[in-house]
C-alpha cells in the first residue's frame, strides 16, 4: 500500500469517526457514557475478532506482547474519556478539541520516537490549531467537558505514537484492533454495570447508536487507521484524522441543529485545507531510528479486509531476508 492511499483511509475513517460523535451524544440518553463505551467496543472486537486467525502466522518481533499491552491501555483510556466528555461538551466543540491530538501527537513523537516533524507538518499542524480555535470560537468558558476532550487529545496522542511503533515493529492489524477493543471492554463493562445504568433494556434502547458506534465507529474506521498506520507516521496520521472534527461539526449541523458562525465555517475551511494538504504530501518525518530495517515493498489493495493477506503473501518476516523498497524515503 503507498503512502497516498494510507492517508486516504485515514481520511476516510476520520469521516466514520466525526458523523459517529452524534451517536456518541445521543447514545448518552439511553446509557451511562462507561456501558456505552464498553458496548461499542465489545461489538467492534467482536467483529474483528475472526480476522484474527488470519494473523496467526505473521511474524511478531521482540517485546511483542508488552508493546500490544501499552496501546491497548492507551486506547481504553483514551476512548473511555472521549466519551465521557460529551456529559458536558457539544458535538462541535468535542470534535474539534480531540482533534488538538493533530498537535500534540508530533510533539509526543519527538519526544519519545525522535521523529521530527517536516516544515510542512509543523505548518499544517499549526493551521489546524488556528482553525479549531475560530470553530470553537476560543478557550474561553471551557466547560468540564471541553477540558475532558483535551486530556483525551493527549491520551490519543501517546497512543497514536505508541500505535505506529507497534504496527512498524509487529503489524498484525486485526490482533492489535480486537486486542484494544475487547480490553477497552473489558475495563468499561465492569464498571458500567456497578455504577452505570447497564441493562438489557438500555442496550435495546440504545441500539442504533450503538450499531453505529460498534460497526462504523469501532470495528470499520479503528481497524482502518490501524492498518494505515504501518504505512504512514504517527504526526501524518494525527493531522489527517484530525478532519474528524470537520465531519462531526457537518454532523451535529445536520442531525442535531447545531450551527456555528461564519468564523467557525473558515475554521473548518482551513483545517480541512491543512489535512488535504498533508493527506496529499509524500514527505515523511524523520526519525533518528527506523523500525524496519528497510521500507515496505507492495501496493495493496487498500482495503481492510485484504491487508494480512497481503503482509503473509509479500511481506518477509521482520529482521530477516534482503532489505525490501517503497515508494517513500524512510529515515
Amino acid at each position: 500500500m503507498s503512502k497516498t492511499r494510507a492517508n486516504l483511509l485515514l481520511l476516510f475513517a476520520a469521516a466514520l469517526w466525526g458523523l459517529g460523535n452524534v451517536a456518541q451524544k445521543t447514545v448518552l440518553a439511553h446509557l451511562d457514557p462507561l456501558s456505552a463505551v464498553g458496548l461499542r467496543c465489545l461489538i467492534g472486537g467482536l467483529l474483528v475478532l475472526p480476522f484474527v486467525l488470519t494473523e496467526r502466522q505473521l511474524p511478531a518481533g521482540p517485546g511483542y506482547l508488552s508493546s500490544l499491552a501499552r496501546v491497548g491501555v492507551l486506547f481504553a483510556i483514551s476512548i473511555t474519556l472521549q466519551q465521557l466528555c460529551y456529559l458536558g461538551a457539544t458535538v462541535t466543540n468535542a470534535s474539534f478539541l480531540v482533534s488538538t491530538a493533530t498537535v500534540m501527537t508530533p510533539l509526543a513523537a519527538w519526544l519519545l520516537i525522535g521523529e521530527r516533524p517536516t516544515a510542512s507538518l509543523t505548518a499544517a499542524a499549526g493551521l489546524t490549531v488556528v482553525g479549531a480555535m475560530l470553530l470553537s470560537g476560543g478557550i474561553a468558558g471551557l466547560s468540564s467537558g471541553d477540558l475532558t476532550a483535551i486530556l483525551s487529545a493527549g491520551c490519543y496522542a501517546l497512543w497514536m505514537v505508541e500505535l505506529g511503533r507497534h504496527m512498524q515493529a509487529h503489524a498484525r492489524p486485526f490482533t492489535a484492533a480486537a486486542t484494544q477493543f475487547l480490553g477497552a471492554a473489558a475495563f468499561a463493562l465492569p464498571l458500567g454495570a456497578l455504577q452505570g445504568n447497564l441493562s438489557l433494556a438500555a442496550a435495546f434502547a440504545a441500539g442504533p447508536e450503538l450499531a453505529i458506534l460498534g460497526v462504523f465507529s469501532t470495528a470499520i474506521a479503528f481497524g482502518m487507521q490501524i492498518a494505515a498506520q504501518r504505512f504512514t507516521s504517527a504526526s501524518h496520521a494525527a493531522v489527517i484524522v484530525s478532519a474528524e472534527s470537520v465531519f462531526g461539526a457537518l454532523g451535529a449541523a445536520i442531525f442535531l441543529g447545531e450551527r456555528n458562525s461564519p468564523g467557525g465555517a473558515l475554521g473548518a475551511a482551513i483545517i480541512l485545507g491543512a489535512i488535504l494538504s498533508v493527506a496529499m504530501s509524500n514527505r515523511t518525518p524523520q526519525a533518528r531510528t527506523p523500525s524496519l530495517a528497510g521500507p515496505i515493498p507492495f501496493d495493496a489493495a487498500p482495503a481492510f479486509a485484504a491487508v494480512p493477506a497481503a503482509w503473509a503473501g509479500n511481506r518477509p518476516a521482520l529482521n530477516s531476508g534482503p532489505k525490501e523498497e517503497c515508494d517513500d524515503p524512510c529515515g
